[in-house]
């Protein structure tokens, strides 16, 4: 006699991602988990259920899992000017100057601008935007998000004059001491701190049109990179009233509110909601010469970086990680940023440790610390497509003698044996797939380099799969729920045009989302 559940999900293929990696044709699901997987015959004969979803020819895979991104700041990104792919500073400026002549707030706001893709490489200064907007106050945030473009009203609203300083922070002067509008790291904060908090009718708005994106892009789970304790309290509300259905990962922002909250109970474990980390920034990025580094900038001689933390306050913190159980994630992206990281999880972490204590980037390490991931079992969360999106100008900020230690995805991964790929959207797009492509081919959505750009770095396919399904999985501490599909998991899944392990390169660059399921329900079809 057949045994009934809710539901036979068949493909061509299906991947598994078990640590077989094997292959089946055909999952039963109940209750939203999956209850056998294997050849279509067998589970057909086996289990009997009311509803049969087929694909066809397409190929299912365990659901897509960003380990590292910015959903809520996504979610406010399609709210506000598009200043992505601008092609100078002028355009950037009409475009917000569009925006605001569609209606909205006081404070006109938008991201994504890159002098790094202008001609000249060089900042801008305030004066189209004070031009453009006399009495509405601007914050134009570039696209790493660790600087931004004022004007005068927003930087007189900020209370920033001439003699403001701050630390972990630049306020950028002109030769004669005037603002030029350009604020690094610590400093973009003054100005963020000055605009009115997002209401929750906003918020709410904001996580439902980022939700529909990721599940689009094949999403079933993401990880919210520093989250403040009101927007993890709406999370959880909607969640619990249905109104927020993809899987969410917090990593809380370490502010006092968020330590006095969870640290004396421990963490937030829930099916579609955890929070059990506690997010920090030690510098800034590469391409607004932030990362901090242990040499100076090649194009700037003058210029190490920002440490955009007190080392003694991330001390603290991961005292306050080790005693309650929590998980610590810190973004470093220079080499010395990621040295002062291993040298604090030092102090708390004994080799053989099964804490999965991370460090966000890793973009730039030194050759002496590479082994440290390995021994402290340190993991490295990173993001395949920001090599490619920053080779062109990568060399001129750490010069050829540096290009070793940038982006290091293969070393990175022996180190442990394992490590997570995220995305960093809305910095990167959102689409996983980038980054797949990233980490085998090493080549950009044009798929240039021809030879790919420092292949020696590259992934193989089935690691870059791991990467963003069982390890992603893994690095939150839930691969015993989600990340592959198997017996008493969440049947989440994604389902694709193309098989990532068998198709031609070539034919990566144009795969398509089918459908994306989360506890089996269908909750995108492209129809």
């Amino acid at each position: 006699m057949s045994v009934k559940v809710d539901l036979l999900v068949s493909a061509r293929r299906i991947y598994s991602v078990d640590k077989a990696f094997s292959l089946a044709e055909c999952i039963a699901i109940r209750d939203g988990r999956v209850v056998a997987i294997g050849r279509r015959d067998d589970i057909e004969t086996s289990y009997q259920a009311p509803e049969k979803l087929d694909f066809g020819e397409a190929i299912i895979y365990p659901g897509f899992i960003d380990p590292h991104c910015h959903f809520l700041s996504f979610g406010y990104v399609l709210q506000r000017a598009d200043l992505f792919a601008s092609k100078s500073w002028e355009e950037t400026v009409e475009r917000l100057v569009a925006h605001a002549a569609g209606g909205g707030d006081y404070w006109v706001q938008g991201r994504g601008w890159d002098q790094n893709a202008w001609s000249p490489r060089e900042f801008p200064t305030k004066d189209l935007l004070d031009r453009a907007f006399p009495e509405n106050p601007v914050c134009a945030i570039r696209v790493d998000g660790h600087a931004a473009m004022a004007n005068a009203k927003a930087l007189s609203l900020a209370g920033i004059d001439q003699d403001t300083v701050v630390d972990g922070g630049i306020i950028a002067k002109s030769a004669d001491g005037g603002l030029t509008g350009l604020l690094l790291d610590n400093a973009v904060n003054l100005v963020k701190n000055a605009i009115p908090a997002p209401d929750d009718a906003t918020k709410r708005q904001a996580l439902e049109v980022a939700e529909s994106r990721c599940l689009a892009a094949g999403l079933t789970s993401v990880s919210n990179a520093g989250t403040e304790l009101d927007d993890l309290l709406l999370m959880d509300k909607m969640q619990e009233e249905g109104g927020l259905r993809i899987r969410v990962y917090a990593m809380l922002a370490a502010s006092q509110a968020n330590i006095e909250r969870f640290a004396p109970r421990g963490p937030l474990l829930k099916d579609r909601l955890t929070a059990r980390s506690f997010k920090m920034y030690a510098d800034g990025a590469l391409g607004s010469r932030g990362a901090y580094l242990l040499e100076p900038y090649a194009d700037d001689s003058t210029n190490r970086g920002l440490l955009t933390l007190n080392p003694k306050e991330l001390e603290r913190v991961c005292g306050i990680a080790s005693a309650s159980g929590f998980q610590m994630n810190v973004h470093a992206i220079g080499d010395a940023a990621v040295r002062l990281v291993l040298d604090t999880y030092e102090k708390f972490l004994i080799p053989g440790n099964d804490r999965r204590w991370r460090i966000e980037h890793a973009q730039v390490v030194h050759p002496d610390d590479l082994k440290r991931f390995g021994k402290l079992s340190v993991i490295p969360s990173v993001q395949t497509t920001h090599a490619t999106s920053d080779m062109g100008w990568t060399e001129d900020r750490l010069g050829p003698g540096r290009m070793g230690r940038a982006h290091m995805y293969r070393q990175l991964l022996e180190q442990n044996g394992w490590l997570a790929n995220g995305s960093d959207f809305p910095i990167e797009k959102i689409e996983p797939l980038r980054g797949f492509r990233s980490a085998v081919f090493r080549k950009d959505d044009a798929g240039l380099p021809k030879g790919g750009f420092h292949i020696e770095n590259a992934l193989s396919r089935e690691q870059a799969l791991r990467a963003m399904t069982i390890w992603a999985a893994r690095a939150n501490f839930e691969e015993d729920e989600k990340g592959s599909l198997e017996e008493g998991k969440w049947a989440d899944f994604t389902v694709l045009d193309t098989d990532l392990m068998l198709a031609d390169e070539a034919a990566l660059w144009d795969v398509t989302v089918l459908a994306t399921g989360i506890a089996g329900g269908i909750l995108f079809n492209r129809g």
